[in-house]
């Protein structure tokens, strides 16, 4: 079974099923996460929705480059979670099913060319305290703790 996290299904709303894959970025102890401004303000992990005929680890570095600028190596994957949320940016209601890696930062290759997104680098205790997600903090808190 998958975990889920953050609002309860509503019943009779209609969700989408949107897969994505996000990363714990981990250099030097510290953690890289994507600032996003619009349309809520939160830290996040790096990631997000995986496009059509897109892999998950092909997804993944093209999301973490377009949020952070920085190139990524050494994927391994965590596990996954459930999430029931809307979308503001889509417009749509979702059902995000999240899967969560490990990688690391090698290479800055410039500024995030995502609209809205800086990238931060945190304290991994600074880091739990700014992720926004509930499902995203779990897998960070799993991850510090070993």
């Amino acid at each position: 079974m998958i975990a889920r996290f953050g609002e309860r299904v509503k019943s009779g709303q209609q969700y989408r099923l949107r897969p994505g894959a996000y990363a714990i970025l981990i250099r030097d102890r510290r953690v890289l996460l994507t600032h996003q401004a619009h349309p809520i303000p939160e830290f996040q992990l790096p990631g997000g929705g995986i496009d059509p005929g897109e892999g998950p680890i092909e997804a993944l570095h093209r999301e973490v480059f377009e949020e952070t600028g920085w190139a990524i190596t050494g994927l391994r994957r965590l596990g996954a979670y459930r999430r029931f949320t809307y979308m503001p940016e889509y417009e749509f209601w979702a059902e995000k099913l999240c899967s969560v890696w490990l990688a690391r930062p090698v290479l800055k290759r410039g500024l995030p060319p995502e609209p809205h997104h800086t990238a931060h680098w945190a304290d991994p205790e600074e880091a739990l305290e700014l992720l926004a997600n509930e499902g995203e903090r779990a897998f960070f808190q799993r991850f510090v703790r070993r």
